[in-house]
């Protein structure tokens, strides 16, 4: 089993790639659409601005090959900016719009609600979809690390897989059929971080 990791210059990608190659997978981090194609499951991580993004994805001839192995069935990870770059749009872009996999948009964290702006940091995750295979063996409480500024507001609230408290309640989790979504970063958030990546990788 190999797993894609697609290298559009804005993602912690060496970091994942041991994450993954732990519990037995192979990686093949690329922006080749050949590649892609070849792999079993994909990953896309990402650090960065949400417009920086997608258009090095435009640039890079990615948008419809991640929309084609989607449309496959092919299991998808979205880590942080990737997970955001899922929906159709976010407060944070001037001109891009996202992937639109998933219906929605990305907002930012208000300064008004006593909170530090970027969300940094271990929190809580609620299980909200105790079927989420992503999520299989977790309880609520268990803590994972974040580092963003936005966070995704999805159309239909059933995607929603887990939560997290931020002064507010927002989707940390998403999954649709073969479509999961992490707002943080398992590849840091030590074992509680390294069981998402197992089950990620054991998905059939």
């Amino acid at each position: 089993m190999k797993i894609a990791i697609i290298d559009y210059g804005m993602g912690n990608i060496h970091s994942v790639a041991k994450a993954l190659e732990l519990f037995g997978a192979k990686t093949s981090i690329t922006n080749k659409e050949n590649d892609i194609g070849a792999c079993d499951k994909i990953v896309l991580p990402g650090v960065g601005a949400f417009d920086d993004a997608m258009a090095e994805l435009e640039k890079q001839g990615l948008v419809e090959v991640i929309k084609e192995q989607i449309k496959n069935k092919k299991p998808f990870l979205g880590i942080c900016l990737g997970l955001q770059l899922l929906l159709e749009d976010s407060q944070e872009a001037k001109g891009k719009k996202g992937l639109g996999i998933l219906e929605g948009k990305v907002v930012k964290f208000s300064v008004k609600a006593g909170q530090k702006v970027p969300h940094m940091g271990w929190n809580d995750l609620k299980i909200i979809s105790s079927g989420c295979p992503l999520l299989s063996g977790f309880s609520d409480g268990s803590q994972v690390y974040f580092c963003h500024s936005y966070y995704p507001i999805p159309v239909d609230k059933s995607v929603i897989a887990a939560t997290t408290d931020y002064g507010l309640e927002f989707p940390s989790v998403l999954w649709k059929d073969n479509v999961y979504g992490v707002q943080f970063h398992p590849e840091k958030s030590q074992a509680v971080g390294q069981k998402i990546i197992k089950n990620f990788v054991e998905l059939c």
